[in-house]
């Protein structure tokens, strides 16, 4: 986390002037936040989340050293021209799900308040940020994330780009999205089709036996059915394993001891 939050390597905001002084809109900081959810005691999910960057941050170092899960996330935030805020700092917990996101529905502004009508009743008070992350989070939990998170994920992909034709939004809705209940990890990754030469946010995974290099030189092995996802492979000086890119325009889930599933995904028409 650390690593990236100074240095990302495969960040690029395309259409944001912030990044236009970079190299192909490449935007190596995200200093904006961070947070990490997992999975914990008696079937509860933890979280913390901070707003300050994760290299000045002692709490996330202690407590680096003390957590032990078998299901983490983890994420640090760029949010050029956004609110600074813990509530808008990934990744968002409720009803048994962990979710973070990286990438935008663009023109939100305009999309926000018709999508914000999605959501159901008894979870709209739950939400408590302004970020399209959380959004697109409560309408997933909206459409049954928790009973079939395959199909809620499409179909709340679906319902951004309806509202994006409808505004006539021409910028594409990039996303690669990841959400968890403790057990099992469903992620997607996803740029708009109709926007030719749009990229979507990079994604990898790599599974089996796996040695991780500490700060301080030390080897940490992984499980060897263990399952990990990330935004870019992490350098050989963190790892060594091959990375797999997961394709964009699909779904997956990942659950220990079975090989990934990933399919096209499919919207309804």
């Amino acid at each position: 986390m650390i690593d990236q939050s100074l240095h990302a390597r495969e960040l690029y905001l395309p259409n944001d002037p912030l990044a236009a002084q970079f190299t192909n809109h490449a935007f190596p900081t995200n200093g904006d936040g961070f947070g990490m959810a997992w999975a914990g005691r008696a079937e509860t999910l933890g979280q913390y989340r901070q707003v300050g960057p994760a290299w000045d941050s002692q709490n996330l170092k202690h407590l680096a050293q003390q957590l032990e899960s078998g299901c983490f996330l983890a994420h640090v935030r760029a949010a050029p021209g956004g609110t600074i805020a813990e509530q808008n700092c990934h990744p968002f917990v409720d009803h048994g799900w962990m979710f973070q996101h990286n990438g935008s529905i663009p023109n939100f502004r305009e999309l926000k308040r018709e999508l914000t009508f999605d959501v159901a009743t008894p979870l709209y008070p739950s939400i408590l940020g302004n970020a399209d992350t959380e959004l697109c989070f409560y309408l997933a939990l909206t459409y049954g994330l928790k009973q079939d998170p395959v199909t809620a994920l499409t179909r709340m992909v679906a319902r951004v780009e309806q509202s994006r034709s409808e505004h006539q939004v021409r910028a594409p809705f990039r996303a690669t999205m990841c959400a968890s209940d403790g057990r099992r990890l469903v992620v997607l990754r996803w740029v708009s089709p109709d926007s030719l030469g749009a990229v979507a946010p990079s994604l990898y995974h790599a599974t089996g036996s796996t040695i991780l290099h500490g700060v301080a030189g030390e080897k940490l092995s992984l499980p060897a059915d263990a399952q990990l996802v990330v935004s870019e492979p992490l350098s050989l000086h963190w790892s060594r394993h091959t990375w797999v890119e997961v394709p964009s325009g699909t779904i997956g889930v990942f659950e220990q001891g079975q090989p990934p599933k990933i399919e096209a995904l499919k919207l309804e028409r």
